[in-house]
């Protein structure tokens, strides 16, 4: 089926999401350039006018947290009800809910952004495209996106979470020129690619982009 690798990423975060939550708490405390990025993405925001924001794929929330503490009006959004679950737990006060960002329930140019902090990750290749095409379905002309992954090539699998639980879940390493081309091929202008730890055998990357006024 098609859609296998949605069920997989679904069931196994479910499976994971308190001992992962615990994993990230205080994640972007000791990354400046995170933060930074996200202080740009919020930035971003602002100038093109303001508006709701969605996490997509926000986890346990904590990044939805750090922007609504910068000042945007975020929300979350995840294909794990448990993840949701958890982020509902740790922030009541902000607004999660269970959704897939293969189809995002949500109105044609509603938002003033769009957040993918390292969920675009789970998403193979021949689907990339369909996401960041509602992506660009969902912003408001002028408005942000930021796509955060790992750099890199090829697919790994990871069979044991966090919590010593069996899980099953591929993770898809990319390079910056591959999503900014994806992101283009979505009708995106790109503005920034920020490469994170160059030397670490594993680096990160974040590509800035807007959809056209």
């Amino acid at each position: 089926m098609p859609d296998d690798w949605l069920d997989e990423a679904r069931d196994s975060y479910d499976t994971d999401a308190d001992a992962y939550a615990e994993v990230v708490t205080g994640l972007l405390d000791g990354n400046p350039a995170l933060r930074a990025g996200l202080a740009l993405f919020a930035d971003s925001v602002a100038d093109a006018g303001g508006g709701p924001v969605a996490d997509v794929g926000c986890g346990p929330g904590y990044v939805t947290r750090h922007l609504c503490d910068l000042g945007i009006d975020a929300f979350g959004i995840d294909l794990s009800p448990g993840m949701v679950a958890r982020a509902r737990q740790d922030h009541p006060d902000l607004d999660f809910t269970v959704g897939t960002m293969t189809g995002l329930a949500l109105a044609d140019a509603s938002l003033g952004g769009v957040l993918a902090f390292w969920s675009v990750i789970h998403v193979p290749d021949d689907a990339v495209p369909g996401v960041f095409d509602e992506f660009g379905r969902v912003l408001r002309p002028g408005a942000p996106v930021l796509v955060g992954f790992h750099v890199g090539d090829g697919t790994r699998r990871t069979t044991e979470g966090h919590s010593g639980r069996s899980i099953g879940v591929d993770t898809h390493r990319r390079t910056p020129r591959q999503v900014s081309t994806w992101l283009r091929d979505s009708g995106f202008e790109i503005d920034a690619e920020l490469l994170l730890r160059p030397d670490d055998d594993v680096p990160g990357a974040i590509v800035f982009a807007h959809r056209p006024a």
